[in-house]
């Protein structure tokens, strides 16, 4: 069975377990989306269910899997011969999800979120290696700190003697001439 669902201003063909990349949506990490605007409705042989626009009671759930952002495009901007050069790139974010279900009739869907993967408390007797590590780092990036600092600080340069205020002398050329005209 597939369905045409839109989302995001476009059009995309689905069946359970497909995997697409639609515009960015605000969902959490394993999160069921619904879908609730259905275009079409398809199955094995004649049973196809076209929507005028949409299909009564149906949409399609997914599970949500992540957001991350597309290939950069470039925009150009050039008029020849006028020194006028734009360059700019784009990165659209999109939302991966995976298709579970396609409901027919107004049906909710059947699967629940699932639930966050939480470690185990390790068992008596045994050691948690990780927690200890990153204590470890911790205290040694505190050590660390203060050591940074002192060493990143140059040492004060000493202050540069006073200039002295030069006296004006009349040039000694100058001097002699005035002397001999008079």
């Amino acid at each position: 069975m597939f369905a045409v669902i839109k989302t995001g201003g476009k059009q995309y063909k689905v069946a359970a377990n497909d995997t697409i990349k639609v515009e960015k949506l605000d969902a959490a990490e394993g999160d069921i989306v619904t879908f609730d605007q259905v275009l079409m409705v398809g199955g094995e042989g004649a049973d196809l269910t076209l929507g005028l626009p949409l299909v009564a009671g149906a949409s399609v759930a997914a599970e949500f899997l992540g957001t991350h952002k597309q290939d950069t495009v470039l925009i150009v901007k050039k008029h020849r011969r006028q020194h006028y050069d734009r360059r700019n790139g784009h990165r659209q974010q999109l939302s991966s999800v995976r298709i579970t279900e396609i409901l027919l009739g107004g049906a909710k869907p059947t699967i629940a979120a699932r639930p966050k993967k939480v470690k185990a408390p390790a068992a008596e007797g045994e050691i948690d290696v990780k927690p200890a590590k990153k204590a470890k780092k911790a205290a040694a990036a505190a050590e660390a700190t203060p050591a940074k600092k002192a060493a990143k600080k140059a040492p004060a340069k000493k202050a540069a003697p006073a200039k002295k205020a030069a006296a004006k002398k009349a040039p000694a050329k100058k001097a002699a001439k005035k002397a001999d005209k008079e």
